[in-house]
Formats: C-alpha cells, sequence, structure tokens
C-alpha cells in the first residue's frame, strides 16, 4: 500500500514520515484493498489559532468509496493520533456494512423507461470525472470552482453513510427511490436533513421497489 505524504505551508520531517509508515500501518488490517492513503500535512502561522495550528488530513483510496478523516492539534504527532482515530472507526464501519451486504441479496437494476418522443437530450458534463476549475463570476471578483464527481444513485440510507466516511457536513446525491438530485445536511447531534429537487434525473435505472410495491 502506497503512502503518499505531502505538506502545506510546512515542511515533513523524515522522522514524521516514519512515524506515519509506522502508524499508518493498522489500516492495511482493515482495509487490505487499498490501493493508497493520501496524508496532507498543514500548519497554520496565526499566533491565535495555536491550540489548532497543526493538520492532517488522511484519505483512503480504495475500489470502494474514498474514506477520510482529519483533525487539528497543537502538535501534529497528536493531531495525527486524533485523525488515525476517526479513520480506523470509519474503516471498521466499511468493513461490517460490507459483511452485512454480503448476507443480502443485491437489488436487482434494470433498464430504463422508454424513451420519449420530445425528451431532449442530457446535458454533457464540461469536465471530466474528478477534474476541477476555477473562473471568476463576470466581472467580479467572486471566485468560483467546479468540480464533476463521478457517482450512481444510492438511497438516502447510503448517501448518510458515505457523508460519514468522508466527514463532511453534505452530501450530494440522486434519490434512487425517486430519481430525485438532492442533499443529505448534518443537523444535531445524530440529527439529519435531507433537500431534494422536485425534477427528476434520468439515472439509467428504475426508481428502487418500496415496501407497498414489493408486497404486490
Amino acid at each position: 500500500m502506497e503512502i503518499v505524504v505531502a505538506g502545506r505551508h510546512t515542511e515533513v520531517s523524515p522522522k514524521f514520515r516514519a512515524h506515519l509508515q509506522d502508524k499508518l500501518a493498522k489500516v492495511e488490517q482493515l482495509a487490505p484493498r487499498a490501493q493508497r492513503i493520501d496524508v496532507l500535512v498543514s500548519h497554520e502561522a496565526n499566533p491565535r489559532q495555536a491550540d489548532s495550528s497543526e493538520r492532517v488530513e488522511l484519505t483512503v483510496v480504495d475500489k470502494g468509496p474514498v474514506i477520510r478523516a482529519e483533525a487539528c492539534a497543537d502538535d501534529r504527532y497528536a493531531a495525527l493520533d486524533l485523525a488515525l482515530g476517526k479513520l480506523l472507526e470509519r474503516l471498521r464501519r466499511t468493513r461490517d456494512r460490507r459483511k452485512e451486504h454480503r448476507n443480502h441479496a443485491p437489488l436487482a437494476s434494470v433498464d430504463v423507461r422508454p424513451p420519449q418522443p420530445d425528451e431532449e437530450p442530457l446535458a454533457v458534463a464540461p469536465l471530466d470525472p474528478g477534474a476541477a476549475v476555477e473562473h471568476t463570476l463576470g466581472d467580479s471578483p467572486v471566485v468560483i470552482r467546479e468540480k464533476v464527481h463521478e457517482a450512481l444513485p444510492m438511497t438516502v440510507d447510503d448517501a448518510l453513510y458515505e457523508m460519514e466516511l468522508v466527514g463532511h457536513d453534505f452530501y450530494l446525491f440522486v434519490d434512487a427511490e425517486t430519481a430525485q438530485p438532492a442533499v443529505a445536511y448534518r443537523r444535531r447531534g445524530w440529527s439529519y436533513g435531507v433537500i431534494k429537487l422536485d425534477t427528476p434525473v434520468s439515472t439509467g435505472l428504475l426508481p428502487l421497489p418500496t415496501e407497498a410495491a414489493a408486497v404486490r
């Protein structure tokens, strides 16, 4: 498993790199198929943020969903321990979920609805998946960064699960049950919210069957 280390506004010493190799060996036990771990170490020079001046971000690149964690502390070794603790917990959750899914038959996907004669073709994204571009908003100083992510339709449960894996407060997805674009977001504690647009998109799959439909 490859470990790629980068520093932002700081140098990463050979001593810390060796420490990373020892600590991150635990990741391979929970993610044996992981291809790479990206480590970003950054330093905040503002003395008012001395208690959180060292940040460590860990990202596991696997065949499944990307799993990441980050933490801040006044010492990068402490920040690494905090981030690694979060990462290992998310990896355990992923492993347990895979075991659970093996015990259940997956839902079969089917072809899309018949094409509509007056339906306009979908617009082609100008960017390849994973690519990003920045541009200004007209003549204003506002800079907008656009990025395209490759994704399959998923349930709300799966969206919340993947949002937790990457440690974000929101997650953009297409609801597999309604084919509507949606955003899941964190509220307070274990409370979440979901916002959906009222216009379904063409996903290539029919909506998943509801319980009522499955009974018939």
